[in-house]
């Protein structure tokens, strides 16, 4: 019911529901000396998704050749491209000078972001004039980020972004008090280790503290823009563990409280997804499916993972990621499993918000060659 009333506020024109709304006055006066400025880098007014029930936002697809770090050069600048001539603007440094990069390495090796695609994304934006120090990445968890090779081996030492900084938002230096999604929810617990994380472990924080959700502010307040690199894989709560998900629950803190009540996540996705400071410099969504997971997700399992030489790049995530529950179901029932279920309604909510269309019919695929 909370869903649906935030929904009607949003709608008709009352923004964010109470709990967020004094937060989000309180960010826009302390960023109101910035703005656009017209050449800042960030995209423009957000017309797009006013005109998304007359004509769906474009998905530019590319056939990858192969995997390799020079077939992701080719198909990522050939997007990119693709999106600055259609949309009119450059992704180019604004005021800030500053990108981000939220990264996926939440399912361990085996399911993060290819590091040859963020690779390719970094060499775009230098050609576009921004400094290798100027460009961030964000992840979640450290062990995880380590052993997927975007933070440095402990052995040898060796980065894989040298001159790259990596912000791991579990450290908790990335969040601003003032910037927080409210709900009286159960405290912190692991979001993919859940039972493990939580077993015999008091909680050692404040009620107060135990139903905020602390935004990770580096991206819609230190970045001109930033972009959106997930990884897909089923979830038993969210449905689809993809574009919606790393932009939201994977970017705060204390979100897995939400997964304690199938109804609460998805709830919580649609409603953090539609934060206007957060979708305002939310660039694109730029998805390489060398690897998803149909089955067992997010844990990582080879025998339930599929590849396909495609990347896809939109500002869409909620088609994004209805393509890919197709995608997913399709899999699960050639394989003999059951589709996930129809009462996971994070997609649906999300659309109710006006974060994107689940109407996946009307789905506009652009196919472009290398």
């Amino acid at each position: 019911m909370r869903l649906f009333v935030f929904a009607a506020f949003l709608l008709i024109g009352f923004g964010l529901p109470p709990a967020l709304r004094a937060q989000e006055e309180a960010g826009r006066a302390a960023t109101a000396a910035g703005g656009d400025g017209g050449g800042s880098g960030r995209p423009p007014a957000d017309s797009e998704s006013k005109a998304a029930a007359a004509a769906p936002l474009p998905i530019w697809e590319v056939q990858l050749g192969d995997f390799s770090q020079a077939s992701y050069d080719r198909a990522v600048e050939r997007e990119i491209a693709e999106f600055e001539a259609q949309s009119g603007w450059r992704l180019q440094p604004g005021e800030k000078k500053k990108v981000g990069l939220k990264i996926y390495a939440d399912s361990g090796p085996g399911m993060a972001t290819p590091i040859p695609l963020v690779r390719s994304v970094i060499a775009a934006l230098e050609r576009r004039g921004f400094a290798k120090e100027d460009i961030f990445l964000v992840g979640l968890n450290q062990l995880r980020l380590r052993m997927t090779g975007y933070l440095p081996s402990l052995a040898s030492g060796e980065s894989a972004f040298p001159g790259h900084k990596v912000y791991v938002l579990e450290s908790g230096r990335f969040y601003d008090p003032v910037w927080f999604y409210d709900s009286p929810l159960p405290q912190r617990f692991d979001p993919i280790f859940v039972e493990s994380q939580t077993r015999n472990i008091p909680a050692n924080t404040t009620p107060d503290e135990d139903r905020k959700s602390f935004l990770a502010t580096p991206l819609f307040l230190d970045a001109d823009f930033w972009i959106n690199l997930p990884v897909y894989t089923d979830h038993s709560t969210l449905g689809v563990n993809g574009a919606l998900v790393n932009a939201t629950l994977w970017n705060a803190s204390n979100t897995a409280r939400f997964f304690r009540s199938p109804a609460n996540a998805p709830a919580a996705v649609a409603e953090m997804s539609a934060i206007p400071e957060l979708r305002e410099t939310w660039a694109f969504t730029l998805v390489s499916l060398q690897h998803y997971q149909f089955i067992g997700g997010p844990f990582f399992n080879s025998l339930y993972s599929v590849s396909e030489p495609l990347l896809w790049l939109s500002r869409d995530p909620v088609m994004l990621d209805s393509l890919m529950l197709e995608r997913i179901n399709q899999w699960r029932k050639r394989s003999g499993f059951a589709p996930i279920s129809e009462e996971i309604r994070t997609l649906e909510f999300a659309e109710l918000l006006g974060v994107g269309s689940t109407d996946t019919a009307a789905a506009n695929i652009i196919k472009l060659s290398q």
